[in-house]
């Protein structure tokens, strides 16, 4: 049965009749069973024949009437991510995924004479084909944990931490979104690492009581690559390179410390060969890079600005599509060495780290339209890339400890001769995931 034509409440602005719907569904979202804010939720937006409240079809009527279709898509999104945030606390994720397949109802496909509920289907209709739908369909997924998301590319769902980026990042998003991105994307980093500390401590013996999953793709490479990256300590580790770059570089003008940060970035790499071409190309780009700010005194928007661009050159110039300098760097297996080079750009601009992660999402919406088998050396390098973040996350210590009984093998660097220690410390993420001005 079709609903009547719209019968107003007097006054009544966008604004107040879209805060009428919000604050109902925050009501019965707290208080009644999912299976019966699901059926209000259908009959108020899709069948649009009934509800309990006496305010909702009303508020909605004069939310189709200002003929404001981004109003009506912000309204229909928040409404979304408020159900989903609710149910994600108390664990009813069976009825996240339950709110997507609504927008598959066959009535949204019927014609009708009615210009309201006409122009409600079609603005549903184009709701379920735009990227605002991608996105909640990528919550009821990984929450699900369907791995088949985004076909063909359905080896993407591995780095939905990455792709939820953009959501948290964009602040024209529903304030509700940008929560439930930014709590799912840090609720799976944080088991990720948890993940790769145990698999540290239990990856490692020969006999173990426990078997060791391994959370990267890596195979049994993943303890080496670990093994490599810890054994960077003392006056020389990554964050030590940080500190005294950032001291050196405090009181110099603009113009020097763009000099001076390609030398920093390629430091601890410059054996390798592709360290020259690196090394050139960047020293070009920031030669011209805000010139008109080359004898002012560098400070921190000028630092995060310019560690932004940096990030653009090595990933993704037109966010669309990867960079040449990413392509080079990959085609030649140089994944831990670009790795590297993103570490210490954050390390000194800790406001970068959601800006690069943006730029991670851009990556894989290009390469999810191609198979697996097309992108492996890519996915390595996400592989690598997600191994070194979260050794260097603050929250959780690695250490080498040498534990060869035959003193010859305990000179050197052997790594081979070492065992991985993991130490969970206080929950603080590296780097602060703040809200920061990432626009530029």
């Amino acid at each position: 049965m079709e609903s009547s034509e719209p019968t107003f409440q007097a006054g009544l602005t966008l604004y107040q009749a879209q805060q009428i719907i919000y604050d109902f569904l925050l009501e019965i979202v707290k208080f009644w069973p999912p299976e019966d804010v699901l059926d209000e939720f259908r009959h108020l937006f899709i069948q649009h024949n009934d509800s309990v409240s006496s305010q909702t079809l009303p508020a909605l009527h004069v939310i189709l009437f200002a003929n404001d279709e981004t109003e009506f898509r912000y309204t229909i999104k928040r409404c979304c991510y408020i159900l989903i945030n609710n149910w994600e606390l108390a664990r009813h994720f069976d009825y996240i995924q339950r709110l997507v397949d609504l927008f598959e109802d066959p009535l949204l496909q019927r014609s009708t004479l009615s210009p309201t509920l006409k122009r409600l289907r079609v603005w549903l209709n184009n709701f379920v084909d735009s990227q605002d739908f991608q996105e909640l369909r990528l919550f009821a997924a990984r929450l699900a944990e369907d791995r088949t998301i985004n076909r063909p590319g359905g080896w993407v769902s591995r780095y939905t931490s990455y792709l939820l980026a953009p959501q948290y990042i964009d602040e024209s998003n529903p304030l509700e979104q940008r929560q439930a991105a930014r709590a799912l994307s840090q609720r799976l980093k944080s088991q990720y690492k948890f993940d790769l500390a145990l698999y540290t401590a239990y990856g490692q013996a020969s006999q173990s009581d426990r078997a060791a999953h391994n959370p990267t793709d890596l195979g049994d490479n993943a303890l080496q690559l670990i093994k490599a990256i810890v054994a960077k300590r003392g006056e020389y580790s990554y964050r030590n390179l940080a500190r005294l770059f950032l001291e050196q570089t405090q009181a110099t003008t603009y113009a020097s410390f763009k000099a001076s940060l390609p030398r920093y970035l390629l430091y601890t790499v410059s054996s390798n060969p592709i360290a020259k071409q690196l090394y050139d190309q960047l020293t070009a780009r920031l030669a011209d890079l805000y010139s008109e700010f080359d004898d002012h005194p560098v400070d921190s928007s000028l630092r995060l600005r310019t560690s932004n661009r940096v990030i653009d050159y090595l990933m993704t110039e037109n966010r669309e599509e990867p960079s040449p300098l990413f392509s080079l760097v990959l085609s030649q297996g140089n994944a831990l060495t670009l790795a590297i080079l993103l570490l210490k750009l954050v390390l000194i601009s800790r406001q970068s780290h959601p800006y690069l992660e943006v730029r991670i999402a851009d990556l894989l919406r290009y390469y999810e339209r191609f198979p697996r088998q097309q992108c492996q050396w890519v996915i390595n390098f996400l592989e690598v890339f997600q191994v070194t973040f979260a050794i260097y996350a603050e929250d959780i210590e690695y250490n080498l400890v040498k534990v060869s009984a035959d003193p010859a093998l305990l000179e050197g660097d052997n790594l081979e001769t070492c065992r991985i220690f993991s130490q969970l410390l206080s929950e603080s993420p590296l780097p602060s995931q703040a809200d920061e001005d990432l626009s530029d």
